[in-house]
Parts: structure tokens; C-alpha cells; sequence
């Protein structure tokens, strides 16, 4: 393991503090476990709104990304953008923002199932992609990331806890609804997580990768779970761009950019909740190089080539955002 000053749970605890000292103008809401564990819904019970999500996804960056809300783009209809950089990109967005911990409670009267996110994750290490990641957290205070529609059971608390080894008081949970203001936010806020996704997906040398930033249109937040998910990938899917910066081999980045973009997956072409309700809504039948962005440029350091690939469809992304 490479020894690094860098935690992503002290950078983002500034970050935490803010949102919960500006709770009420921020829309989200504050409450306490029984145990002492620290929820802000962002969405569920409350109205939220876009500052809570563009702070939330920061949350999830690790304090190592900076996101931005803009007018302008590629989708006159859709002027709301979303820019994401970070010059730590793979410990930011895999190690940090990336939803790979898997929380399940199928032991009460309602079945509780969902994936974390944020610095969290990297106190817990309890997936099999930290393995190949080259980094290590050790902080005593921790946040996590849930898109829900309601609030963990205690058992959940109690797991996320327990595998970060801190105590309840020091855990703060948040609660980003898909079809709210926040929970739309922090989701194409990914832009540049879903590519480093698929690029890790592709084999390509992560060590290689130095510098990261993306853009994606803000989806407007849809009234039911489906549209809501189906809109959000399809903002990064239709008219996300990333621009990577790497080392390496040079061949080895002109592949990658050829490869990189959601155009190249067998199931490219139409609006996510469609090819979703194609797959009996099974999300793990769904072709994973679908999840990427639509274009992408890649530049080569050592070469001083950038090589470009992708396209963007304004035609599907209106079908998805109606």
C-alpha cells in the first residue's frame, strides 16, 4: 500500500459541516439515530435543491473535486450544466465518489437495499475493487452517500459503523432521493466517475491517469423512480463529456478513447428506462460498457496528442427528459 497524506474523510468533512450548519436554507433536514448517528435528507421529507446537491456530490468526491453548476453546453434546451474536475481522479471517484458498497436489511418488515457512496467506503474497504486500488483511509469521523426513498434501518447504521470502526456519534449518513432537486444534482455530478468506471472496466493502466474533468446536462428530476434513474444516466450517457489527461503508452491511450464512449455498448440507443424495461428491469443484464460518457477527448502527455471519440445525441437526450 502507498503510503499518502491524502484522506478523503478529513478533506470531506469540512464540506459535511457546511451542508448540516446550512440545513434550512439549503433544504435538507437534520435528525439523530438512536445511537447517535447523524441522517440528512436531502430530498425525502424536505424540498432539498441543487447548492445541497452540488455540495453533496464535493461530499462524495472526497473534498477532491470541485463541481459547478452553469448555464451553457451542448443542449440548448437544457441550459443547466454540470462541471466536475478533479486532479485526483482515481481516489476521488474510485476510491470516494464511485457507489460500489452494497447495504442490504432483508431481515425486517421491509427489505432495505442500497449502494453507498462517498469517503466512507474507503474506511470500510468491503469491496473487492479496493483490492486493485492502491489507497488507504484512516480517519476517525466518516460520511456516506444513499440514493434512497427512506431512511436505513438501524441495522444498516449499525453495519456501516462497525466496518468503518468509529463510533455512531462520529457517522454522518446522507439521504439523496433520485427524483428530488439534490439527488439529481449529485448524480450527474458523475460524469467523471462513470468514465473512470469504464475505464477501469477497459484495463487501462489507472496509474496512468493524472488529470480528469467532465460536463453533462442537469436532468430535470422526473416524478417516479424509473424516469428519475433513466434520465440521469441518460444526461451522462446522450451528452456527457470527459476529458482525461494521461501517461503511459501512447497507443494505449488513442485505444482507450476510442473505446471509452456509451456509443460503443451493444445496448446504445435508446433512453436508459427503456433498454431497463427491455431487461425486465434486471440492472445486471444490461450491457455494463453502456454506462460512459458520450464523448471523449484523451490527451497524451508525454506525446502532446489528444485523441477524440464519441458523439453527442441532443435527439434521444430530449426523448429521455421529455
Amino acid at each position: 500500500m502507498t503510503t499518502t497524506t491524502i484522506s478523503v474523510n478529513q478533506l470531506a468533512q469540512p464540506l459535511v459541516e457546511k451542508l448540516c450548519a446550512q440545513a434550512e436554507w439549503l433544504g435538507v433536514r437534520l435528525s439523530y439515530s438512536k445511537a447517535g448517528v447523524r441522517v440528512v435528507d436531502a430530498g425525502i421529507d424536505t424540498r432539498g435543491s441543487l447548492e445541497a446537491g452540488r455540495l453533496i456530490a464535493e461530499i462524495c468526491l472526497g473534498g477532491l473535486g470541485r463541481v459547478q453548476l452553469t448555464h451553457g453546453g451542448v443542449a440548448a434546451r437544457w441550459p443547466l450544466s454540470v462541471h466536475v474536475h478533479t486532479s485526483q481522479p482515481v481516489i476521488a471517484c474510485l476510491a470516494s465518489q464511485y457507489a460500489g458498497w452494497g447495504l442490504s436489511d432483508k431481515q425486517g418488515e421491509q427489505n432495505f437495499q442500497a449502494l453507498g457512496s462517498g469517503p466512507a467506503r474507503a474506511l470500510a474497504r468491503r469491496e473487492p475493487l479496493f483490492e486493485e486500488l492502491d489507497y488507504q483511509d484512516s480517519a476517525d469521523t466518516s460520511v456516506l452517500v444513499l440514493e434512497v426513498n427512506r431512511e436505513p434501518p438501524a441495522t444498516i447504521l449499525d453495519k456501516i459503523v462497525t466496518d468503518c470502526q468509529i463510533t455512531h456519534d462520529k457517522l454522518t449518513v446522507i439521504l439523496t432521493p433520485t427524483c428530488s432537486l439534490a439527488g439529481s444534482m449529485q448524480v450527474v455530478a458523475r460524469i467523471v466517475e462513470v468514465g473512470l468506471h469504464k475505464v477501469h472496466t477497459l484495463g487501462f493502466n489507472l496509474a496512468d491517469i493524472v488529470d480528469a474533468s467532465g460536463s453533462a446536462p442537469l436532468a430535470p428530476p422526473a416524478n417516479n423512480f424509473i424516469q428519475g434513474m433513466g434520465r440521469t444516466n441518460d444526461a451522462i450517457l446522450f451528452a456527457g463529456r470527459i476529458h482525461l489527461f494521461v501517461t503511459g503508452n501512447e497507443s494505449a491511450a488513442q485505444v482507450l478513447a476510442q473505446q471509452l464512449p456509451s456509443s460503443t455498448s451493444r445496448d446504445y440507443g435508446k433512453p436508459f428506462a427503456e433498454v431497463f424495461k427491455d431487461y425486465d428491469y434486471d440492472f445486471f443484464k444490461i450491457d455494463p460498457l453502456l454506462f460512459s460518457p458520450a464523448q471523449v477527448a484523451v490527451t497524451h502527455l508525454p506525446s502532446g496528442q489528444t485523441f477524440h471519440s464519441g458523439t453527442i445525441a441532443l435527439d434521444l437526450l430530449d426523448k429521455s427528459f421529455g
